[in-house]
């Protein structure tokens, strides 16, 4: 079968001959391209072919909840910012944060979505401890927009030689509020309750299936996290949970139906969604392949163990019992065709204002970057990829005489190699872009060398305050250009190595 899309993992893995997911705690092999087939199990039938949808919940970047005028605030002392709705008092009402929703609109409009003028809340219902009010309001029926799409790019070669671009469709995005969080006293046997984040406004972005493995997931994800963060509609940090993943996987054969389908659970991590979404792929062709069935289930990644685990049956929509939310009218948008004439334009949200102000999304910048200082495509990745990185780069080739191609070269091999062995982000860096200019000023200039350079680097990245001609200076590693001077060590060398000379 032909090996598409995906990098090398998959190729190496066909050498190595098929076989059931890897172990507990050891890395389980990545998934193949979109149409790409995994290959025949022991069974010897046609390949699996994999199947992942995407289900995303983006935390609103707002000064208050979706329907409360509670503060967000993220690691605040617990239920020290819950409001007597977030807390479903009898008698409290829910009033929508205008803020939430042009942040949404914002998002779909920066994935191509249609926007629904006119949209619907619903109240999903599930008893959960975290979940006071025991249904959740979110859009089920008629959600802010639908029918979207997200580009996005990854390598086919573990040097990131070549880059491919896929697209995944965006089945909708809706609004929604977030449920609390237990807290598990495992010591004390006692489940204990925050609700400082139930209300707070989420952003759920539902992507059809159209991928097939980890890396695949994995770049989408990377990729919308990006435009979120662009966007500023969402700060998007996983370590916070403000990006959270919900992997739905399955597997056929070519020609038949989906197969059953599990989801993975609440992944904030995107190195741990291509973790989980290969080991789920390949947990079940070796179900299968043994002769099992699998079950629709609901399961977590073990980021320990590296494997997904079985958490409770998965619900149907059935479960949910939706209805319309009785307390929130129909949330009507505009655009500049629609909106009534003598409109105060605090009270309503215009789509075409949105749509206006939207700044330049990732693939716009990173063909920019190509373009004006004639770096590799697969470079303009890791710029944008690293946060504060492209302003970094930029700073430096500002202040510098050197070509923003061997620039490049000194950010990602040297300064990125540095950053990330001590686990530090560009913001932590010792090194400034503008003592980096400095140093390859000198170079650049011919007053020291390469490797010079590369001592001086050294010696910056300690910290302790000099500039790169001081340390230059200190530890004489200037290039001498007199040609006399050089004439005068190189004899001084010969009178004191006379027998090597004689001989």
């Amino acid at each position: 079968a032909a090996v598409r899309g995906c990098s090398g993992v998959w190729r190496r893995a066909w050498q190595r001959g098929a076989g059931g997911p890897a172990p507990c705690g050891r890395r389980a092999v990545a998934g193949s391209a979109r149409g790409a087939a995994v290959p025949a199990g022991k069974s010897g039938l046609a390949p699996w072919v994999p199947v992942v949808g995407l289900e995303i919940h983006a935390q609103i970047s707002s000064n208050s909840k979706l329907f409360s005028g509670s503060q967000v605030q993220f690691a605040a002392p617990p239920n020290s910012v819950v409001s007597f709705f977030d807390a479903s008092l009898p008698g409290t009402l829910p009033v929508i944060n205008r803020r939430c929703v042009e942040a949404a609109v914002m998002t779909a409009l920066a994935l191509n979505c249609s926007i629904n003028k006119r949209s619907l809340f619903d109240r999903k219902h599930y008893f959960y401890a975290d979940l006071p009010a025991g249904y959740q309001i979110t859009q089920q029926r008629v959600p802010i927009a639908v029918n979207g799409t997200l580009s996005y790019s990854l390598c086919t070669d573990n040097k990131m030689s070549q880059m491919v671009t896929k697209t995944v469709r965006i089945k909708q995005i809706q609004l929604e509020q977030d449920s609390g969080k237990s807290l598990h006293d495992d010591t004390r046997s006692q489940t204990l309750v925050d609700l400082n984040r139930a209300g707070v406004g989420l952003m759920e972005v539902v992507m059809e299936p159209d991928m097939c493995c980890g890396e695949e997931a994995a770049a989408a994800v990377r990729e919308l996290q990006l435009i979120l963060q662009t966007l500023g509609s969402s700060h998007a940090v996983m370590a916070e949970g403000q990006l959270r993943v919900d992997a739905n996987v399955s597997v056929h054969h070519p020609g038949e139906p989906y197969g059953v389908r599990t989801e993975v659970k609440n992944i904030n991590s995107i190195r741990f969604l291509a973790k989980a979404v290969d080991y789920e792929i390949q947990r079940q062709i070796e179900v299968l392949e043994n002769g099992g069935t699998i079950l629709n289930e609901t399961r977590a990644f073990d980021s320990r163990l590296g494997c997904t685990v079985p958490m409770r049956d998965k619900e149907g929509k059935q479960d949910y019992r939706f209805m319309p939310e009785p307390n929130l009218p129909p949330l009507i948008l505009y655009d500049a065709k629609s909106l009534p004439a003598n409109t105060n334009h605090q009270q309503v949200v215009n789509i075409d204002w949105i749509h206006e102000r939207l700044p330049d999304l990732p693939s716009v910048k990173r063909a920019k970057l190509v373009e004006q200082y004639e770096i590799l495509p697969e470079h303009s990745f890791t710029l944008l990829n690293e946060d504060g990185l492209t302003e970094f780069f930029e700073n430096v080739v500002k202040h510098t005489h050197m070509k923003p191609k061997k620039v490049i070269g000194w950010i990602l091999n040297d300064l990125l190699s540095y950053l990330n062995q001590h686990s530090l982000t560009v913001k932590e860096s010792p090194v400034s872009s503008s003592i980096l200019a400095d140093l390859l000023n000198l170079l650049e200039k011919k007053e020291i060398s390469s490797t010079a350079a590369k001592q001086v680097l050294v010696e910056l990245w300690k910290g302790e305050g000099k500039t790169p001609l001081e340390i230059v200076e200190e530890k004489k590693l200037e290039l001498i250009q007199d040609q006399e001077a050089l004439e005068q060590i190189c004899q001084a060398v010969i009178d004191g190595q006379e027998n090597a000379v004689i001989m």
